[in-house]
This record gives C-alpha cells, sequence and structure tokens, in this order.
C-alpha cells in the first residue's frame, strides 16, 4: 500500500464515510479478499462470517443463528473485532483487526437459520481499509460523473493507463476483427477497423483490451452507435461504441479513474506553480 498519501485518504474518509458497498463477487475479486480469512473475535474465541458489505462506519456481517458467534455476539455486543484479508499487486497479504460493536441484528432474508449482524466501528478504519475501499468508491462516482471524459490514446496514455497496446480485437456479433483504439472513456470507445458503415452500425460488440501492472484482459460487451468514413483510407472506418453500464468491469473503472484523477491533479499542480510565478 501507501501508494496514497494521507490527505487523500483522509479525503476518501471525509467524501465517502457514509457509502456503503455491497460485497459482490466483482467487487471481492477486485479488492482481492480472501473470504475464507474474514472472521470476528468476541470473547476470547473467534468464528468465520460472510462479509456482506461496509463503508468507512460500519460493517454488516452474516452468521448463522445456531452457532456461538450468535450467541457471543448477542451476549456481549459491546467488544468485537472484524478481521479483514487483502491480497495486495504482489500477492503479498495485508491484514487487520477492525474494533466494532453490534448496533443491529436483523434476520438474513426473513432466514430463521441466518442473520444479518451490523457492527460499528469504535474509531476510523485503517489506512489501507480506507484506500481500497476508497479506491472503488471514487470509480464508481466518477463512471457516472465523468463518463464522457475521453483520452485520446497515445505513447503516453498507454503508459499512465498500463494498456499494452492500442490493436486489439473487436467481436462484432460475435465475429471477431482486427481494430485499433483510438480513445477510450468510462462509457465507451472509438475504434478505427477496415470494413463497411453498414455492417457495423447498431452491432454489438466485446472490446478486448490488455493491461498490465496486473496483468489481465478485460472485455467490455457494447453497442456501436456510430460509423464514419475516414477520408483518404479506402475501406477503413471509425466506429464509436457505448459500453454496457451494466457490464462495465470495476477494473476497468479503477484503471480510467486512476488516469483522469492523474491527470487532473497534474493540471492543478501546473497552474498552481504558474499562479505562484505570477503572484
Amino acid at each position: 500500500m501507501g501508494i496514497l498519501t494521507s490527505q487523500q485518504i483522509s479525503k476518501y474518509y471525509d467524501l465517502y464515510r457514509d457509502v456503503e458497498i455491497i460485497f459482490s463477487k466483482e467487487v471481492i475479486k477486485t479488492l482481492k479478499i480472501n473470504p475464507r480469512q474474514i472472521y470476528i473475535k468476541s470473547e476470547g474465541a473467534q468464528w468465520p462470517c460472510i462479509i456482506n458489505s461496509t463503508s468507512f462506519l460500519q460493517s454488516k456481517i452474516i452468521i448463522g443463528t445456531k452457532g456461538g458467534a450468535f450467541q457471543a455476539l448477542s451476549r456481549n455486543p459491546t467488544t468485537v473485532q472484524l478481521r479483514f484479508y487483502f491480497l495486495q499487486d504482489d500477492n503479498q497479504p495485508i491484514s487487520f483487526f477492525i474494533t466494532t460493536r453490534v448496533t443491529k441484528i436483523t434476520k438474513y432474508m426473513n432466514s430463521n437459520d441466518l442473520a444479518i449482524i451490523t457492527l460499528g466501528f469504535s474509531q476510523r478504519p485503517p489506512d489501507d481499509f480506507i484506500e481500497k475501499i476508497g479506491t472503488l468508491l471514487e470509480a464508481n462516482v466518477n463512471a457516472v460523473r465523468r463518463k464522457e471524459e475521453r483520452i485520446i490514446i497515445n505513447d503516453e496514455s498507454k503508459r499512465k493507463l498500463n494498456l499494452v497496446k492500442e490493436e486489439t480485437i473487436v467481436e462484432i456479433q460475435n465475429v471477431p476483427r482486427h481494430c485499433v483504439v483510438r480513445d477510450l472513456s468510462f462509457s465507451g470507445a472509438k475504434i478505427i477497423l477496415l470494413g463497411l458503415p453498414q455492417f457495423v452500425q447498431d452491432k454489438e460488440t466485446l472490446l478486448r483490451l490488455d493491461f498490465q501492472d496486473p496483468t489481465e484482459t478485460i472485455s467490455l460487451k457494447g453497442k456501436v452507435v456510430a460509423v464514419s468514413a475516414i477520408q483518404g483510407r479506402k475501406g477503413l472506418i471509425a466506429a464509436n461504441i457505448s459500453f454496457d453500464e451494466k457490464e462495465i468491469p470495476m477494473p476497468f473503472k479503477i484503471r480510467i479513474n486512476n488516469y483522469l484523477t492523474t491527470v487532473r491533479k497534474n493540471q492543478l499542480s501546473k497552474a498552481t506553480s504558474i499562479n505562484q510565478k505570477k503572484s
């Protein structure tokens, strides 16, 4: 960890402290959480639990109502330690306990066998936790707020995005086609390929992008919403793809967000420097 400054981490905490994130399979995979290493400690004993959701103020876990964990939390709700376990990009583990207290117990989906326990944090959680969750929350917010901001693909932006190359494969109506990516955003992409506009317009697409650090291939479902011929280049067309918002992978959002926020910080830093020189 240690990528963000303490000021940035405090900003995450202030902006998103009440925002709850549900631990879906995609979120667990993106955050590199090992669910088997999540457990609670109380009264000198520990029990496994299922992490359901979290904010910076509380977490919700799922446990069985027939086991010792439920009895202990019902009997002594004031001091419960919740253990989180993440893998970093270099696959080194990072784990810590957050001291909590039980603030609410409810049935899980009307089940008599399972309960959702709300654990209020006794203090601000560790910076590593805020950085992990905050990075994801910010990407979700900016995927809506800044979804139309285009990133022109060139050598510099490829390096900052950790995009391996602009040449890639796009499936159009399940047929693989070679293409070159010209720009990217949260919401879509512009690609260059051989073809006729009428055979591409309004067609379903699957764009594959190869990234490094960490190495991964991200597939993005979408649809061609505009096509234009490229002047002077016979047979070449430019196709604008709009991604399916419900299917955009979380790792892609994080990569686009990291790029846009880094560029904005650099612009603000340069502007501040220029103003200081003028004054």
